[in-house]
């Protein structure tokens, strides 16, 4: 069996407002209103999500597995996915030292 090829390290991770604005909205029955009601959240919100202004915590992580019957845990590893590699290159990391440990 052939491994799928590995996401370049240059391109960003996709956010998950982007996932679900791209891959799961077109394939719901209902309008985006009707699901910022089922996920108890407000319309806003769930806006800000799409338009990736917005992350997805822990809470909502829970609220779009619950929703779409996926893990809590895959919505909150593609976001933290997304800010890690902004982190790596927001960070400047190039004065700091590694700290020997006490033996």
């Amino acid at each position: 069996m052939v491994a799928p090829p590995k996401r370049s390290t240059d391109r960003c991770p996709t956010h998950p407002g982007a996932f679900l604005r791209e891959i799961m909205l077109p394939a719901l029955p209902v309008p985006k209103t009707e699901l910022a009601r089922a996920l108890g959240i407000s319309r806003q919100s769930l806006y800000d999500i799409l338009a990736e202004k917005q992350p997805v915590t822990p809470s909502m992580a829970v609220r779009f597995g619950a929703i779409f019957e996926t893990s809590a845990a895959a919505w909150l590893n593609m976001q933290t996915a997304y800010d890690l590699w902004h982190a790596e290159r927001e960070v400047d990391t190039s004065k700091m030292k590694p700290l020997k440990m006490a033996s």
